[in-house]
């Protein structure tokens, strides 16, 4: 009889020492010197903060890219496309498109260092939620200058109208007529 006195006092401290412990969180993130907690976390409509290592989706400058496929080759999860044709006066490759499936992509990193012109980078954005796969595709050739560099925000909206351009945006092959 008297073990189960002392389970029952072991269980019924144990709770109370639980509820200590929450109730300690719970009043450092309600103090009056803090922010409160939504104040303190504003997400969408403030961009959250992020360590300056932090490896997000790419900032890519199309205008420097010599399409050599070393990215593409570097990565393990196959998540890069390049599409390249040969440029008729000199040496050297034009991108048509530089895709990369973010459905696939691990955010390894390993993609940025065989870059022999420092063309691609790990950037800071940290969401591009989107209703379908196809919104994982982002297609960096097509997207503005700005954008895909990284001077603006990658944004789902920013990536679906860069689906409806038919031509890219760095003045690759010859533009539709019309």
């Amino acid at each position: 009889m008297a073990d189960w006195w002392k389970n029952l006092y072991r269980a019924i401290s144990t709770v109370f020492q639980g509820l200590l412990v929450t109730l300690r969180v719970w009043k450092s993130t309600y103090d009056s010197s803090r922010k409160t907690f939504t104040e303190h976390f504003e997400y969408p409509e403030l961009p959250a903060r992020v360590a300056p290592r932090y490896r997000g989706f790419h900032r890519f400058d199309v205008t420097t890219c010599i399409g050599c496929d070393q990215c593409a080759k570097a990565c393990p999860v196959d998540c890069i496309y390049i599409g390249k044709e040969r440029v008729e006066n000199g040496k050297g490759f034009r991108l048509t498109h530089f895709t990369i499936d973010y459905t696939k992509c691990m955010f390894c990193a390993l993609c940025v260092e065989p870059c022999p012109v420092d063309c691609i980078f790990m950037g800071g954005t940290l969401d591009l939620s989107s209703y379908s796969r196809d919104g994982a595709l982002v297609d960096y050739s097509r997207l503005p200058i700005d954008v895909a560099w990284g001077r603006a925000t990658l944004n789902p909206t920013a990536v679906a109208e860069s689906k409806a351009v038919l031509f890219p945006v760095h003045g690759g092959p010859s533009q539709p007529e019309g």
